[in-house]
């Protein structure tokens, strides 16, 4: 696979042993909900180190000693955690551990239709911008898997319009021609950071070997 240059695959060692764990049929959904959290956060931990700085933000505080310090955030701190449901809930918590204050947690709702694989949209909290409550600088959009890249696709349509100027997509597993769509649609303004990429997916939609669905595996629910 030819990398486009704002994909960055993980290399890091624990994340591969994690997803080596996670691909097996015998995890259970308690382990798959933590190996999904785990493999979330050492990819926030490496998309965070890229391209983002600690700033002072002018007020202080006192260490236990009595020494006055002035109290830093990330920078930009204007963002937003968008999960796509339902499975971009298991890397929810572990975004909202890592950041070092709370931030808006919006929703899209997008499912693949089983026939055409095309993406349907059944739900989006996405406030309407104003000029007082302008739209996130940069949304991290969650989803453990990019498949077809069709839902990524359309996610990442959603945000631009919505007015974001950046998007952060994480996801645990993508499919070579997912993350090249995905990738591709909006190739200045998106980074993809994944756990690892497949060769492609079946005639389902679903990667090979790949995790399976892992929307059932995370909630022992039987989606649509």
């Amino acid at each position: 696979m030819a990398i486009p240059s704002n994909v960055h695959i993980s290399s890091h060692p624990l994340l591969q042993a994690k997803l080596s764990q996670l691909r097996s049929s015998s995890t259970s959904t308690r382990e798959t909900r933590n190996l999904v959290h785990e493999i979330a956060t050492i990819l926030g931990v490496e998309a965070f180190a890229s391209g983002w700085k600690a700033a002072g933000t002018g007020k202080t505080d006192t260490t236990p000693l009595g020494e006055l310090y002035e109290t830093k955030n990330i920078d930009p701190a204007n963002l937003a955690l968008v999960p796509i449901l339902r499975s971009g809930l298991g890397m929810t918590d572990a975004m909202n551990d890592l950041l070092p204050s709370p931030v808006p947690i919006y929703h899209l709702g997008i499912f693949r239709e089983r026939f055409s694989l095309q993406p349907v949209e059944y739900y989006n909290n996405l406030p309407s911008p104003t000029a007082n409550n302008p739209a996130a600088s940069v949304a991290v959009l969650l989803d453990p898997v990019i498949a077809t890249g069709a839902t990524a696709e359309a996610a990442i349509h959603t945000l631009r319009e919505w007015g974001v100027q950046r998007v952060v997509m994480l996801s645990v597993l993508g499919s070579e021609s997912g993350v090249q769509r995905a990738a591709s649609s909006w190739a200045d303004g998106v980074e993809l950071w994944i756990g690892g990429v497949d060769a492609q997916c079946n005639e389902h939609g679903m990667i090979v070997p790949g995790l399976g669905d892992i929307g059932d595996r995370l909630f022992v629910a039987i989606g649509k």
